[in-house]
């Protein structure tokens, strides 16, 4: 029996849903294609679907899609220190891992693959990165610390552009075709 995602989800924001279970919440196709049809159609190329019960959480859990074109600045989670965990559900992402002063080897660039690994990343607390989706219809499980503060959930890289900034395209540019570069990537 098909699972019915509809009544499960409630838009909380322009960005994201949450799920209304009770009991369990089930992960499938249906819900990985509604997620990924929210995040091309939303003004950021992005969409959250939240399955923990509220910000106040202990532990949080959500899917995470992203299109290609979405700008996430780099931030790390240090006040408070958090660690996050990034599971690809679906396409391909890329992940680069920051110094202080904003640089990223080659062996700092990670390439999540839902189809060939590797599949997941797990992110220190303090750790400068950002992500890149480098193919349509890619959605992530993340999972991190609650609860969540807007004010002080990151610390934003003081070395990258701010995402509604004239360099902020040109920025991410640089990074998806570092990480193509890297991975060999049309």
């Amino acid at each position: 029996m098909p699972h019915r995602h509809a009544d499960e989800l409630r838009r909380i924001s322009a960005l994201a849903t949450r799920s209304t279970h009770e009991r369990f919440a089930v992960v499938d196709a249906a819900l990985l294609d509604r997620k990924a049809a929210d995040a091309a159609t939303n003004a950021r190329l992005r969409e959250m679907h939240l399955f923990h019960g509220s910000d106040a959480s202990s532990l949080h859990r959500m899917l995470n899609a992203v299109e290609p074109g979405s700008y996430i600045r780099p931030h790390r989670h240090l006040h408070p220190p958090k660690a996050e965990c990034f599971v690809i559900l679906r396409g391909l992402v890329g992940f680069a891992f920051f110094d202080g002063q904003g640089r990223a080897a080659d062996e700092d660039l990670v390439l999540l693959d839902a189809q060939n690994g590797p599949f997941a990343v797990d992110i220190r607390p303090g750790v400068w990165h950002m992500l890149v989706s480098m193919s349509p219809g890619s959605v992530l499980f993340e999972i991190k610390p609650g609860p969540y503060d807007p004010l002080a959930d990151k610390d934003f890289a003081p070395w990258a552009p701010a995402p509604d900034s004239s360099g902020a395209q040109a920025w991410l540019t640089e990074q998806e075709l570092r990480l193509r570069s890297r991975f060999g990537l049309p």
